[in-house]
């Protein structure tokens, strides 16, 4: 991809956007007609189509206007209505003005408030609705209530069914001739030109909203422009930041004005100085830098969001100059890549006196900046589509195809703006509806059927037969354990050996391994012991002149272990359903028997709560906890994931949720030989813990991984077991050995399921997540390879079981290479 080059010709075009156009699927002869829309913002498709409602209203449905349209003739663009993460859905849906009134317009859901009068009832004055007219009077009440000489300021009328002919009548502009900020969202304005002259009239308004009408999806541009000329002191139109935008804007995002306060017509003496959080994500903002966000107006300004804005009239230089200005800026949310660099070091860099970037701790990404930069890459990114857009409904033999398309104007990543795009794969003659494939490219091979559940009633029997049959195919296993060789391991030190030559690519290994039998090599070749976090697969062997002869700190086929469809496939074989295993799936291949397992639980009235986990990533990444079986599906499109039955009732320390990290050091997989380290320590959530559906989106409620995101504290593992033992009236001991029976069965599970695991030159440490439920069993979330060991190596800990005493952070890997290398066992315990 050419590095920031901006895209003027169409072989400009071709050269960055070549992947992307294969990848899609648009027919070559399209590409040129792509790339004439893409460069002058053409949304042409109220032009040709026509959006309807059907099904009494319950659905919408897209019809061709045109006469006729052949197969691959045309190209149009969709615009995005929403762009969202999902840990930031809820928060916006909540905030940003008319988002949910056009998304549940999108998605023909109805206003459950609304009151039948403004459904059916036809007021006689003027030719409006009851509804609107009782609105406009609510609003002067209670403008005399609060004695604003000035009348009515904020004004919403929204989803009230407004049509061209009832906002003539209105006559707004003569009621309400000092208005700041005005919102007809979600009603039924359609003429361009009678809008524009009804809404300009309001000479000092700062704020417009007219999303989610039809005028907005047909002529949005002439509208647009036409507003924006008339209406100079306008600084948010359509939830967006105008050019013109500044202190009111910024006052709006700050929370200094609202419905309750809209300002006044002769501004304040520094209305801003007392903001102290600015949200401005999805502003649209093309230039942030003017007199209004300056230090000088926004002296306490701590917290700022700047995601989804593209920035792009500012360098990157003039926009980081400006944010070092703030004397009080600490929190700071932006794309990465984007305005302000390509990566968070770069900000940080730029900006030492942020304490927090993107909501992760500042220290944790300049201490673990390369884990950050995957975290930000692998964030799902979700979309909803314009109202032409979501109006396709599915068809298995559509005549429409879409696909998304990132278009980067300026050549790079940092300019992308998302769009869909949209043809016919068919030829369509007017009248006709059009449609798409929910699921283009996914046959019953991916489980269609059951997939397309998410948008259809279909048969729960099926569903639920499915789950029945793998209920009664996991009742049936029970564990054969494989023939035992009798030899154990020995040590691979001599007395009177040189020392092992030692090669690592992990800082903490490198760091605190200083046992005399060991020493360090910088060439793997050259290693008597490969301790590595990178996977050594026959390619890495061959590169770095790896032998059979070294030991390598991975076991064969370990996967069956580390990768979780993998863990619950090798337990589930070994054991069936145990109880410490919570009900799991992998959605690639048992989503029918998911869906049947939901059924069974809503018809029994069961806790339908379920956590889904991608196949192999760590950190929370991707992993999403709800009770919604639509969401359960549709979550399935960024990426390969297991579901598992949420944990909804576990035990809480001092009403937070927690885990804990076991290490488990395996010597032998035949003869089984695992030691329990006795160093673990507990992860805790920050908030205290709840099942409010608000709270499935609060990483710090539901999660305990702080490492790389939140706050992190660390808590003294020996503190913790007495306060626990206080405050629950339970006994640690009791639980530690459930937990300990619990691991051994884990191990036993791959020995038995996978004797191909064993290898004689393999030693390995794992680290063995686990949670308790209410009654203090033990639960398995998780095996992982090569654990992060930072606590274990930075915090001094006493053994609660074992030898007890002191073990020192510094002889962690002292005792582990002691453990597997030279059979010792200090501070740690057999299995």
């Amino acid at each position: 991809m050419p590095g920031g080059k901006r895209v003027e010709t169409y072989e400009d075009f071709v050269k960055v956007h070549g992947l992307l156009l294969a990848a899609s699927g648009l027919p070559q002869s399209l590409h040129f007609n792509l790339f004439q829309k893409l460069s002058s913002e053409t949304l042409d498709g109220g032009a040709h189509f026509r959006i309807e409602t059907c099904e009494d209203g319950r659905q919408r449905r897209l019809v061709l206007t045109s006469e006729s349209m052949p197969k691959h003739s045309h190209v149009f663009l969709i615009d995005h209505a929403w762009t969202f993460r999902l840990s930031d859905a809820y928060k916006q849906l909540r905030e940003v003005p008319g988002l949910a009134e056009r998304m549940a317009a999108l998605m023909c859901v109805e206003d459950t408030e609304e009151s039948e009068e403004s459904v059916d009832g036809v007021s006689r004055q003027n030719g409006a609705e009851p509804g609107v007219l009782d609105t406009i009077e609510s609003e002067i009440s209670n403008a005399k209530e609060k004695g604003e000489n000035g009348g009515v300021l904020w004004l919403e009328l929204e989803e009230l069914g407004i049509d061209d002919h009832t906002l003539l009548s209105l006559d707004l502009s003569s009621r309400f001739p000092d208005l700041l900020a005005l919102s007809l969202c979600g009603n039924k304005l359609e003429n361009v030109e009678m809008v524009a002259r009804e809404v300009t009239k309001f000479g000092n308004l700062r704020a417009l909203w007219l999303n989610n009408n039809p005028v907005v999806q047909n002529c949005g541009d002439q509208l647009a422009d036409t507003v924006l000329r008339e209406l100079p002191k306008l600084e948010v139109f359509n939830s967006r930041f105008t050019a013109n935008f500044g202190e009111w804007a910024l006052g709006f995002c700050g929370g200094v004005y609202d419905k309750d306060n809209a300002g006044n017509l002769r501004g304040g003496d520094y209305p801003l100085e007392s903001v102290t959080s600015i949200d401005a994500s999805n502003r649209c903002i093309h230039n942030l830098i003017n007199k209004a966000f300056s230090p000088v107006e926004l002296p306490s300004l701590s917290y700022l969001n700047l995601r989804g804005n593209p920035l792009e009239q500012n360098s990157v230089g003039d926009l980081l100059e400006v944010l070092k200005g703030f004397p009080c800026l600490q929190s700071l949310e932006v794309d990465i890549p984007g305005p302000l660099g390509e990566s968070a070091i770069e900000i940080l860099q730029s900006l030492p006196k942020l304490s927090e970037l993107n909501g992760v701790n500042a220290s944790k990404i300049l201490e673990n900046w390369k884990a950050y930069e995957e975290k930000i890459d692998e964030t799902s990114v979700w979309y909803v589509m314009d109202e032409l857009g979501s109006a396709l409904r599915h068809s298995d033999e559509p005549n429409f195809r879409v696909a998304p398309f990132l278009y980067m104007p300026e050549g790079n990543l940092a300019s992308a703006v998302s769009f869909s795009i949209l043809w016919p794969t068919q030829n369509v003659e007017k009248g006709d509806e059009c449609t798409r494939d929910f699921l283009f490219g996914i046959g019953e091979d991916k489980q269609r059927s059951a997939r397309l559940s998410a948008c259809f009633h279909t048969p729960e029997n099926y569903f639920i037969q499915e789950y029945k049959k793998h209920l009664q195919n996991l009742e049936s296993k029970s564990l054969i354990y494989p023939s035992i060789l009798s030899s154990t391991t020995r040590s691979i030190h001599g007395t009177e050996g040189p020392a092992l030559r030692v090669y690592t690519d992990i800082p903490h290994v490198e760091e605190f391994l200083k046992r005399p039998e060991f020493v360090f090599t910088s060439e793997p070749q050259d290693a008597d012991i490969i301790w590595t976090g990178m996977q050594v697969d026959e390619d890495m062997k061959k590169a770095a002149r790896i032998t059979d002869q070294q030991y390598i700190n991975q076991f064969p086929f370990e996967a069956c272990l580390v990768m979780k469809h993998h863990l619950a496939e090798t337990v589930q074989k070994a054991h069936g359903s145990p109880e410490w295993l919570q009900p799991t799936y992998n959605l690639e291949t048992q989503l029918s028997q998911l869906i049947g397992d939901y059924y069974v639980r809503r018809r029994d009235g069961l806790n339908n709560l379920w956590i889904l986990k991608p196949w192999n990533m760590a950190r929370t990444i991707d992993t999403s906890v709800t009770d919604n079986l639509t969401a359960i599906i549709r979550l399935m499109e960024t990426g390969p994931k297991i579901c598992q039955k949420y944990i909804e009732h576990p035990a809480l320390f001092n009403g937070r949720k927690f885990d804990l990290r076991y290490i488990v050091l395996v010597r032998s997989m035949n003869p089984l030989e695992i030691f329990l380290s006795d160093v673990f320590w507990v992860r805790l959530a920050n908030n205290p813990y709840s099942l409010e559906k608000h709270s499935f989106f609060e990483y710090e409620t539901h999660f305990t991984v702080m490492n790389y995101r939140g706050r992190f504290s660390h808590k003294y593992t020996p503190e913790f077991v007495t306060e626990f033992e206080q405050e629950h009236q339970v006994k640690w001991l009791e639980i530690h050995q459930r937990v300990r029976k619990m691991i051994r069965s884990v191990f036993d599970s791959a020995a038995a399921v996978h004797p191909e695991m064993h290898s004689p030159r393999s030693r390995a440490i794992y680290g063995v997540d686990v949670m308790l439920d209410c009654c203090f069993q033990p639960k398995l979330l998780e095996v992982t390879y090569c654990p992060d060991c930072t606590r274990a190596c930075k915090y001094d800990t006493e053994s609660i079981f074992g030898g007890g005493g002191v073990v020192q952070g510094r002889d962690f890997f002292n005792d582990v290479f002691g453990c597997l290398f030279l059979n010792e066992t200090t501070h740690v315990s057999p299995l």
